[in-house]
This record gives structure tokens, sequence and C-alpha cells, in this order.
């Protein structure tokens, strides 16, 4: 009789596994059919609003193909006038990356919740982070330029100001992944907070900060590229000056100068990170 009723339960045992792995089934399809519609959806409203019409880029090929055309071959003899536009967007860079960085690690330390001093200075270093990130780097040199007048002077500032929302996160995130065991000790000896900066934090996360700023430096270089275009000074604005004077074999060198630029501002950026790491 036990063995009769034991088989009997096993029965209903495998039947309800059984019925709950094809309901589980059933559940798991029903899921990833939702998810493909969603994802069909949301591809076809994408090319709707942006009005995707590519029978328009191959009836448009023949300008493009003019606009090459009158561009080449480069203006070479214009090369000395734009050795100095070069000079300027590579300090822009620069200058913006300093900045960035000068005023983006206090603001880290802050910012980061495992040393922050208060909830207060949290919020308020994260709400600066913040909004200094959310702002576009373009709409930056714009009130600079407004400010203190055409020049690299804002597109450093701007480059300076937006870096510190990016630099900012990455820094905070850095310290609140380190270990804090060499902190507490420093706290237990009775080292003031500016020296558990200096012989703690700084030294244990340095290289990670030193690899961030340089992939900021190379970000910064092409953005440094792009705010000449609001007279932000650079080689952007005599790209754009050649543009609007349909000197397109000028453009075709400026182009290939920025494509150096970039090239070589990335190798550089890629080498000092291999001999950091």
């Amino acid at each position: 009789m036990s063995v009769d009723v034991a088989r009997a339960e096993l029965r209903i045992a495998t039947g309800a596994h059984t019925r709950a792995t094809s309901w589980g089934g059933a559940v798991t399809t029903a899921v990833r059919c939702v998810l493909t519609l969603l994802g069909i959806a949301v591809v076809v409203q994408t090319l709707v609003v942006v009005e995707a019409r590519p029978s328009d880029l191959i009836t448009g090929i023949h300008g493009m193909a003019d606009l090459i055309r009158r561009a080449v071959p480069p203006d070479f003899s214009k090369l000395p006038s734009a050795i100095w536009p070069t000079v300027q967007t590579l300090d822009i860079a620069l200058f913006g990356t300093m900045v960035g960085l000068i005023l983006a690690l206090p603001l880290a330390v802050l910012a980061a919740s495992n040393i922050t001093p208060s909830r207060f200075a949290y919020y308020g270093a994260r709400g600066i982070i913040g909004f200094t990130r959310a702002v576009p780097d373009l709409v930056w040199a714009l009130l600079f330029v407004t400010a203190v007048g055409l020049g690299p002077f804002p597109g450093g500032l701007a480059l300076g100001v937006h870096s510190v929302g990016m630099l900012g996160r990455l820094f905070a995130e850095t310290i609140e992944q380190m270990d804090m065991a060499p902190i507490h000790a420093l706290e237990l000896t009775g080292a003031r907070r500016i020296q558990v900066f200096t012989h703690g934090i700084i030294p244990t996360i340095l290289p990670t900060l030193l690899g961030i700023s340089l992939y900021r430096l190379d970000e910064n270089i092409r953005s440094s590229l792009v705010l000449g275009f609001v007279g932000a000074g650079g080689i952007g604005f005599q790209l754009l000056t050649a543009m609007n004077l349909f000197q397109y074999q000028e453009v075709s060198l400026l182009l290939i100068i920025i494509f150096v630029i970039v090239l070589g501002a990335e190798r550089l950026s890629a080498a000092l990170r291999e001999r950091l790491a």
C-alpha cells in the first residue's frame, strides 16, 4: 500500500514540475516576444522622428562628390598660417584639462560617500558635478565668449568647467571603490584630514586618476576643435572661416591637420596609459 502511495505522490510531483516548467517556458517566450516588439517599435519610431530618407542621400551624392572634387588637392601653401591655430587648439585642451583636474579633485573628495565629511557636502558636490556635466561644452563656450570675448580663453574655460563634471564623477567613483584600510590606519594614528588626503588617498588612486585625466585630455582635444565654431579660437575657427569663404582646398588641408592631431593625441595617450598601468 505504501509503495502505491509513494508512486502516486511521485506522479503528482512530476506532473506539477512539468506544468511549472511548461508555464515558466511560456512566460519566458511571452517576455521575449514583448521585448522584441518593443525593440522593433523603438527602431521604427527612431527612423520616423529623424526622418531617415536613404533615397535623399543617394540623390545628393553628386553634390558631395563635387564638393570633394573642389577640395582636392589640399592647399599646402596655407600650412604656415595653420600652425598657430593648431598650437592654440592643443593649448586650449591642455588648459581645460588642467582647470578641470584642479577643480574636480576636491569636489570628488566631497562627492565620495566613503570619505565625505557630511551628507550636505556630498549632495552639494554631487549637484555641482552633475550641473557642469549636464550643460554641453558648446553652451559653456557661448557663455564665456559673451563674458570675455572671442579667442582661445573662453574655449579653455568652457572645457575646464565641463571637465569638472566628467572628471569629478569618475574621480568620486574611483575613491568610493578604493581600499579603505590605509585610510583607517592613518586616522587611527591621529593624522589630520589633509594628511589623510595627501598620504593615503592620493597615493592609492593616483595611477587611476592619471589614466582618467589622459582620457579626458584626449576628449578635450576633439572638443576644442568644435568650440572654434562658436568663436572660441583654435583651428576650428579657421576651419569655419574657410568653409564660409568656400575655400575648400584650405578646408581639406585643415581636415588633414585635424586628423593628424586627433590620431597623434590618441596614440600618445594610449602609450602613456600603458606606462602607468
